[in-house]
This record gives C-alpha cells, structure tokens and sequence, in this order.
C-alpha cells in the first residue's frame, strides 16, 4: 500500500475575541482573508507552517492545519466543505437566517 499523497495544506485558527475564522499568513500573522494564507507544500513545510501559527495561544484558538486545493492560477480555496463553510463566516448572521 503507498502512502498517502501530501495535499497543500494552510494553518486556520479562530480569532479568540471576534471569533472570526482567520488564516496565517506568510509573513507570520493572521488574516481574514483566505487569499493571503500563506500554503504549505510538503510536509515539513506544514509541520513549520503549524509550530509558527501556534505560537499565538492568546490571540488565536484552535489552530489546525487543514488541507487546501490550488488552482491554475495559484490560489488557494478549502478542499473540505466544512473549511469551506467556515470561510463564509458564523450561521447566526441574519442573512443566514439561522436566529430570530
């Protein structure tokens, strides 16, 4: 059996105060913005990309790595509906009609 093939993959995290779903970025903080995530390519790369994005434990919570796919032009969308979804930002907002 091979081993698994590595998928790009960014670090995400949760604004501790806002709560907002945030990416790190290359330069060594934390973006809102999906576009400016910085990626990693191998495994070693993901393995650093992690250790930098967790040194941030009273800012960001819940940091994780998360697997991500590229397209021909170079950037960066979720591979998993769940990352996805959360790109899109919490379901109480009114437009999404989840609370009264």
């Amino acid at each position: 059996m091979a081993p698994r093939a590595f998928k790009p993959q960014m670090a995400t995290g949760n604004d501790l105060l806002e709560g907002d779903v945030v990416y790190f970025t290359a330069e060594g903080g934390w973006s809102r913005h999906i576009a400016e995530a910085a990626i990693a390519r191998d495994k070693e790369a993901a393995e650093a990309l992690l250790a930098r994005a967790e040194a941030f434990p009273n800012q960001i919570v819940g940091v994780y790595l998360t697997d991500v796919t590229i397209d021909p032009n170079g950037h960066a969308a979720p591979a998993h509906f769940r990352e996805d979804f959360r790109t899109r930002g919490p379901s109480n907002y009114p437009e999404h009609q989840r609370q009264a």
